[in-house]
């Protein structure tokens, strides 16, 4: 006979009602073990629950667990991924999860921790198998050298906007497919499979998205924040200016005008800015500078076209080669 897995869901909550509950005499204690071991199993191996920070980790997600897994997304992509409320629906599903998946490198700082404790659910907090964060698998950029508050909203460990370069994407697909696999091993050969399936067509993705950007390199940019730098990376895109003073400090007028002025002697031929981020100082700039605005949508669900992984670097490459 097969033994009988008790569900992730009844086993979490017994292991937090148990506790509050006065001493159970003999018969009672035994009623309640003998309706946990009656659940069904069906239930039991049923998806895991993971909550993903970003869409780009909940598309990755479904990439490589398919129907293992019920995936919930905490932000969209039009949400600034830096201020997010920890609302009731939120605080539940974190409750609920066997897997939180997020960027980490202090993109979620402002949000995550306060989620975190209210949530109490001990399987995903930090340095738990349940608690994964993508910027440790991958070499980080913009690793300040200096921690000054002064010096505007800058991250320890670097600039967090990892997920604009595909490569980055790969390095987080093969980690997670292997903590997907430790969280939930009875489905180990499926998250094995589906990752080297994932791989190879993302292999082959990259190699058409480098060929078709091929005439990007040494293109002069200018931002309107700071979260491009694996993308200028990858693409050889170079950028001249800012539109933001310091991270996350919104531009000022005379700031502005600074800029159009530095434009005289370091002409850029783009202006990008996050599908998410308010586009009237691009647009200031632009009309001034006589440059186009490229709003990339920098993560999935950015654009009508960018609905997966696959399509968020179909989009990008083609805004920028239209732009350019």
């Amino acid at each position: 006979m097969n033994p009988i897995r008790i569900p992730r869901s009844l086993t979490r909550h017994l292991a937090h009602a148990l506790p509050r509950l006065p001493r159970l005499p003999r018969l009672a204690a035994a009623t309640l073990l003998a309706a946990a071991l009656g659940a069904s199993p069906s239930h039991a191996a049923g998806p895991i629950k993971v909550v993903a920070c970003e869409p780009e980790w909940a598309a990755l997600t479904k990439e490589l667990a398919g129907n293992q897994a019920s995936v919930y997304a905490a932000t969209h992509a039009l949400q600034d991924p830096h201020a997010i409320q920890a609302r009731p629906s939120l605080i539940s599903a974190v409750r609920n999860a066997d897997l939180l998946v997020c960027t980490g490198a202090e993109l979620e700082v402002g949000w995550l921790p306060v989620l975190l404790r209210q949530a109490g659910n001990a399987a995903v907090q930090p340095g738990r198998p349940g608690n994964f964060e993508a910027a440790d698998h991958v070499t980080m950029l913009e690793v300040p050298t200096r921690l000054d508050r002064a010096d505007g909203d800058v991250h320890a460990e670097g600039n967090p906007h990892i997920q604009t370069d595909p490569r980055n994407i790969a390095k987080v697909a093969q980690a997670l497919g292997q903590r997907l696999a430790e969280v939930d091993p009875a489905n180990a050969a499926a998250y094995r499979q589906r990752l080297a399936d994932f791989q190879a067509r993302w292999g082959q993705a990259m190699q058409r998205w480098a060929q078709a950007a091929s005439p990007l390199k040494g293109t002069p940019i200018v931002v309107q924040h700071k979260g491009f730098p694996y993308l200028e990376a990858w693409l050889g895109l170079r950028q001249v200016a800012a539109l933001e003073p310091k991270p996350g400090v919104e531009p000022s007028s005379p700031h502005l005008s600074a800029v159009l002025q530095q434009l005289q002697g370091q002409p850029a031929k783009l202006i990008l800015r996050a599908a998410y981020q308010d586009g009237r100082a691009s647009q200031w700039l632009a009309e001034r500078a006589k440059l186009p605005v490229v709003v990339l949508p920098y993560t999935v669900g950015g654009s009508d076209r960018a609905q997966d992984l696959f399509g968020l670097f179909d989009e990008t490459i083609d805004l920028l080669l239209k732009a350019r």
